[in-house]
């Protein structure tokens, strides 16, 4: 079986990540979708609310399974066998930094890094920015899953 995992702390998960799930889904037999826990960072979400929105919004998907840690990648990879990591790239300065990141994940467990181009449509999307935006009333339809737009305008009202 062919199994790899698409790694983000996805607060909240946007039209972008769920591009890139979706075309991992299609190449390999099981795509685990892994919530990076860091205890250092706030989120807006829960991890637990996160896991909710993701297996929500990937339900569609057979061979997409959730899962949450707290740790380095690569040990997730090797208490899982998953020998190979998806990550999407919208810009040249991801790639910097990814492939730092890929490279060091090969030293350390022999883990692979399949990089993905980012559809042009969803380029510039990041959580952060999804966030500032609804905060201050834009749009973002199109952007995240309506169902997480929903719960992203009624979390921002709260605070």
């Amino acid at each position: 079986m062919r199994r790899v995992v698409c790694p983000g702390s996805f607060d909240p998960v946007t039209n972008g990540h769920l591009d890139i799930v979706s075309r991992a889904s299609r190449l390999f037999d099981e795509v685990v979708v892994a919530v990076m826990i860091n205890k250092t960072k706030q989120g807006l979400f829960t991890v637990d609310e996160r896991i909710e929105m993701l297996e929500e919004v990937t339900k569609e998907y057979g061979n997409v399974k959730i899962d949450k840690w707290h740790g380095l990648l690569v040990d997730f990879c090797r208490q899982n066998d998953i020998p190979m990591i998806v990550k999407g790239l919208r810009a040249v300065s991801d790639y910097e930094y990814e492939l730092q990141m890929a490279q060091m994940n090969h030293r350390m467990a022999g883990v692979e890094t399949m990089f993905m181009s980012t559809n042009p449509l969803y380029s510039y999307l990041s959580s952060s920015l999804m966030k500032e935006i609804v905060k201050y009333g834009g749009d973002v339809s199109g952007l995240i899953p309506e169902a997480v737009h929903a719960r992203l305008a009624e979390r921002l009202q709260e605070t």
